[in-house]
Formats: C-alpha cells, structure tokens, sequence
C-alpha cells in the first residue's frame, strides 16, 4: 500500500463514499461457478444520480456492454445511478450481445426502480461465447434486494476471473472549509492487461461534488499514469473499462475549474487508483513478483513513460526477473526498441529492492556487481528498476510483474 500524507485510507471499498450501496452473489454465469460457488454478478448503486466519467479499451473488437454504457452515459450527459457487471463471460463477439447488455440494464433498472439509460454495464470472462439471459433474470432482483453499505468486499469478489485476490481501496480526507470526503474503488485484472486509456475493469465511487467535464478531466489524467502504465503480458482486453461515480452528497462546494478542491480531488483520485494499479500487476497471472520501473532524466515525460512501459512489457526481461536473474541487457534491449530519440550512452540502470541496490550500467555500459547479491536482492517478492537517460527533467513510473511457466498454464486452459 502507498500512503500519501492528507489522505487517510479507510474500508468500505465503493461503500467508503456518502450514498452508495453495493453487493454481489453467484447465479451461474458459467455452470462451473455455480459447481464452486463463485460470485459472478456484482452491483453497485447510489441513492441519486451521480456525475459520472468513464474510460474503455481502445482495442477495435470491444464488447456490447461497452457500447451500451457509451449510449446510457451519451443520453444523460454523463450521469449514472448503478453499476451492473459478471464475470465469467465477456459478451464480446456475440450476434445478441447488444441486446443482452440492454437487457441486463432493463433488469437491474426495474430493480431498483431507475431508468435503463442510468445504468452503466460491464463484463469480464472468455470471449466469444454464447450469454444466456436467463440467470440474470432470476439473479438481477435477488441482488438488488441484498445491495447494503457492506457489500463492497462481495462485489469486488464478484468481478474477479483469474485474480487470486481482491483489489479495493478507499481514503478520506478534506476540501476548503474542512469538508470530509470519501472515495474509494474496486478493480479487477489478472490476465489480458496492457490498458490503454483504461484497465480491465474499475469502478471508483466518491461523495465530491465535482461537474462532468472536471470529473472527465481527472480521469483521464490519473488514469494516464497509473493503469495506463500497467502491463502483465501485453494484451489490451476488449471489455477494458474505468467508470467513476460522483454522488455530490459530501456537500463541498461544486468543482467547476482547476483551483484547490480540484487538484486536492485528483491527488485523491491517484491515491486509490494507484494503488489498485499496482495491485493489478502485482496479481499479474502465475506472477511472483511486483516490477516497478521508475525513469528518470528524460527528455519529456512522454519519452519517459514509453520507456518505463517499454521495459516492464518486455517477456524477456521479465521472464529473468522470475528467475532472479541480472540480465541488465535485456532493459537496454527494451530501452533502445523504444519509439523515441534520446542518447543511449548516457544511461544508467540500477536494480534494488527490500535487500539493497545495485548498479548494473553506467554510460550505457556495464559495471561489476556480484552476481550473488543481484540474485538475492531479486529474489524479494517486490523489485524496482532505476533508469536515468540523462538526458532531461521528465519521470515516469511503470509496474508490471515477472512471467513465469504458471502464466502459459493459466491461459493454456483458460476456457475450461
């Protein structure tokens, strides 16, 4: 966990903010979570409608529930009211894949007595297979009826597919005038993550009283530098989707421009999704280890972010990391394969973690280390990589996690 000073982290998930409720059960999504029980339909609501952001995948083949929300949010002018969303299935690649997103909506609307355009939807699982309506149908009224300011921890239970644990967090903390706020998010990604403007699935909810257009602004800062910097294999899902709900009911004065409420609100915004963010990668499948690549001395920070990402995407490098191994010449490799310009001979990489810090390049050339202390300090379970190009003022951070033989097993079975 990270902490930053001013924001205090607190539980409750998407329930640590003034007017929301949330839950999540098992209906049978696949006939395998009703054999183990597995939740795979969560829900979110909030007691008014909120000011409401979103982010998605770019990838080209996306899924209807994505398509659907992009309508609801285009016809209230960015407001929404609940969240509904499985795993299990994608509902991607589907012939009726609209049409059930939109039924899904009509359903959770009816329970909680909303229009269907105050829905926002989404799903997560395999790809391409048929979705019946017919659990939903049955399991829609139930968790409704079960929605409580407890029911963060279920419906972040709910949205998980390979995770093997829950991401959830929350901060409280203060506008002018000494109003108390919350926010707080859960998020959900193990496998298929190299996002780009968005993660696999993350829902934030806060009681600010922030405008649509601030809100969008936020969100597509914070997510440029927290998830948007993650990568665990590659791969940008098709159903990639960031939402953040602002119910208002915290009773701050009404953000509208960029003062001190406004970058106080983005600070906290980062403390939550940075630290899912991190989660994400640390959760990577069959990982062992949580990379993070920290550049300095660039150019610009755009140079520095695609050479952090550069590095923690590279299989190479991170399948040494797996085995502990200093081969520093596979961040150089990363490095120069970046698409930017910058001098390659004045680098330097370091390699630390909980047992110390090395230096392994120095002027774009190697140094001596002991191999003994580079494979024991590799070993920790959390490892950073230091690249200074020399070369400017720009920073960037980026996370990602080592590949291992378990990570080729997971997905070798994925549909089963």
């Amino acid at each position: 966990m990270i902490t930053f000073d001013g924001f205090v982290p607190v539980q409750g998930g998407v329930c640590a903010a003034k007017g929301f409720t949330a839950g999540g059960i098992c209906i049978g999504v696949k006939a395998s979570n009703l054999e183990n029980d597995k939740k795979d339909l969560a829900m979110i609501y909030c007691v008014r409608k909120c000011n409401t952001a979103s982010v998605y995948t770019v990838n080209k083949v996306a899924g209807a529930p994505i398509a659907v929300t992009k309508k609801h949010l285009a016809l209230t002018s960015g407001k929404a009211q609940a969240v509904i969303a499985n795993s299990g299935n994608a509902n991607t690649c589907n012939p009726d894949g609209i049409d059930i997103a939109e039924k899904m909506c009509k359903l959770t609307a009816e329970a909680l007595h909303l229009s269907e355009e105050d829905i926002i939807i989404a799903s997560t699982g395999v790809i391409g297979q048929k979705l019946s309506i017919e659990p939903f149908e049955t399991g829609i009224p139930i968790l409704a009826a079960e929605l409580s300011e407890l029911g963060s921890d279920a419906a972040c239970e709910a949205i998980m597919t390979t995770d093997t644990f829950k991401k959830q967090f929350a901060v409280e903390f203060e506008l002018s005038g000494g109003v108390k706020c919350s926010l707080g998010g859960i998020s959900k990604g193990s496998g298929m993550i190299n996002p780009n403007m968005a993660t696999l699935l993350a829902f934030i909810t806060t009681d600010v009283y922030i405008s649509v257009p601030m809100l969008e602004q936020a969100l597509k800062f914070v997510n440029g530098v927290t998830y948007n910097m993650v990568s665990v294999d590659g791969d940008t899902s098709t159903n990639d989707m960031v939402s953040v709900m602002a119910s208002g009911l915290a009773g701050n004065n009404r953000i509208t421009e960029e003062n001190e409420d406004y970058e106080t609100f983005v600070e906290a915004l980062y403390a939550v999704m940075v630290n899912l963010a991190r989660e994400t990668a640390r959760d990577g499948e069959g990982a062992t280890k949580l990379l993070e690549c920290i550049v300095r001395g660039a150019p610009d920070e755009d140079i520095a972010k695609a050479v952090a990402k550069s590095v923690i995407s590279s299989s190479l490098f991170k399948a040494a990391m797996s085995a502990g191994d200093a081969n520093w010449g596979r961040i150089m490799c990363a490095i120069g394969y970046t698409d930017c310009e910058f001098d390659i001979s004045k680098i330097s990489i370091e390699l630390a973690s909980s047992q110390g810090r090395i230096i392994v390049c120095k002027n774009g050339s190697g140094v001596p280390f002991s191999e003994e202390e580079a494979y024991t300090l590799l070993s920790e379970d959390e490892v950073r990589i230091y690249i200074n190009l020399n070369s400017g003022e720009g920073e960037a951070v980026a996370w990602g996690c080592d590949l291992t033989k378990e990570y080729v097993d997971i997905n070798a079975d994925y549909r089963s």
